[in-house]
């Protein structure tokens, strides 16, 4: 099994890049100097809302500062696709998007509706990007866009507070989260879990961990790519295992109803700040909201990797990927500056980021914690995968109220057949 390196008290599964070895290129020079811009108005919409749409708007206020360009934000929700569709169809599409999914740049190359990427941006990816976030805004040979904000999703936070309490250790293992960490919490009179559930992109981030744990990396592949039906017996049986979990009332705030009605982040606060459970499954951005409840990141919220399921722990990653919709006056400074090591150190400064960028010192990140699970972030290689269902098109993997979300949701609040549950989840993946 492979070992991480222990941070402070929480051990951080954070193997998910290759994308941040450095590469020893100097930063890219940013936007201009002042009112080269002004009078420009450009628009961004990404889904960001909460403590991530602050820190974002920070660095949108920085670059209005620089250039006299005036920058309008405008959030998506979690159906990114939903929001931009009307949007391209009226012929007003923002002047850049942070897409959640490659699928999503898949979509709207082929349709015509992205600018490749050119001039300083494409300088700062080709330089300060490791080949692995390269290829993610890239669709059939052209490059579109740049990761902009990278997210590990392999982490399990929780309250030290409560561990103390119950007496128990950070698990390393599935089978010791559920049948030691989780019944010993309970039987201290101490919910277990959060869920967050009326989020459905949450429940994926449990389906994939567990499956690529379980089934592998090249089952993954292969069912991320369609080469796997979602009835194979190494579906039924990730869900067997997060019925584990899933099928407990007792091991959840609200039991399974009250699981399905609550969002991201109202779940990061049953943790930090109300106190109701012990622990999230989320990735590291789960830092903002739980500072914002009133923790500290790194004393009063740590986190420690998904436990493994199989041999190894799961390590899986996602992130947002900047693209340009219009060819507008300042639209090429703006992706210049966002792919930018400047841009983005001061976005970690912030909290609640990770950034895919090489050239993004460590010690930028506002706080200890943070700081060491930059710094620990290694090369994964084979082993790393990307998010799973932003891999497949949007209307499966990622769009609300149906395909995958819906799904497991339905799941979520009843787990008692797997395999009917694969079966709609064939289904919805054929588009039946």
């Amino acid at each position: 099994m492979r070992e991480y390196p222990w941070t402070g008290r929480g051990t951080i599964a954070v193997a998910a890049a290759a994308a941040l070895v450095a590469t020893g290129c100097s930063p890219g020079s940013g936007p201009g100097g002042d009112g080269e811009l002004a009078g420009v108005e450009l628009s961004v919409a990404a889904k960001w809302t909460g403590a991530e749409e602050e820190g974002f708007r920070a660095v949108l206020d920085e670059f209005e500062s620089q250039t006299g360009a005036t920058v309008s934000y405008e959030s998506t929700g979690e159906d990114t696709g939903a929001y931009l569709g009307p949007k391209i169809e009226a012929g007003e599409p923002p002047d850049i998007a942070a897409l959640p999914q490659p699928g999503l740049v898949d979509e709207y190359a082929e349709r015509g509706d992205l600018m490749p990427l050119g001039g300083e941006a494409a300088t700062n990816l080709e330089e300060q990007y490791a080949d692995y976030w390269q290829q993610l805004g890239s669709s059939d040979g052209d490059t579109y866009g740049v990761l902009v904000k990278a997210a590990h999703k392999s982490l399990v936070w929780y309250r030290p507070d409560a561990f103390d309490e119950a007496g128990v250790q950070e698990p390393t293992t599935w089978d010791e989260m559920v049948d030691t960490t989780s019944s010993t919490l309970s039987n201290a009179g101490i919910t277990p879990f959060a869920m967050c559930g009326a989020s459905g992109w949450t429940l994926t981030d449990w389906f994939e961990n567990v499956y690529l744990s379980e089934a592998g990396a090249d089952s993954y592949d292969q069912l991320a790519n369609g080469e796997l039906a979602w009835t194979d017996d190494s579906v039924v049986r990730s869900l067997e295992t997060l019925a584990d979990v899933w099928g407990e009332d007792s091991l959840m705030v609200g039991g399974q109803d009250g699981a399905v009605q609550t969002d991201f982040p109202s779940c990061v606060s049953q943790v930090y700040g109300q106190d109701e459970a012990a622990m999230v499954v989320e990735a590291d951005f789960v830092a903002a909201p739980a500072r914002e409840a009133g923790a500290t990141v790194g004393e009063d919220a740590v986190a420690f990797p998904f436990p493994a399921v199989g041999e190894d722990p799961p390590v899986v990653v996602a992130g947002d990927i900047a693209v340009a919709m219009t060819e507008n006056e300042g639209v090429d400074e703006l992706m210049a500056y966002l792919s930018s090591a400047e841009a983005q150190e001061l976005w970690a400064e912030q909290g609640g980021y990770l950034s895919a960028n090489s050239e993004v010192a460590t010690d930028a990140y506002g706080d200890e914690f943070t700081q060491e699970l930059a710094q620990t972030v290694l090369d994964a290689g084979e082993e790393v995968r990307y998010d799973l269902s932003d891999q497949v098109p949007s209307a499966f993997g990622a769009t609300e109220g149906s395909g995958m979300w819906a799904i497991l949701q339905d799941f979520l609040r009843d787990p008692s057949d797997p395999e009917a549950t694969a079966e709609e989840l064939e289904q919805a993946a054929s588009g039946d």
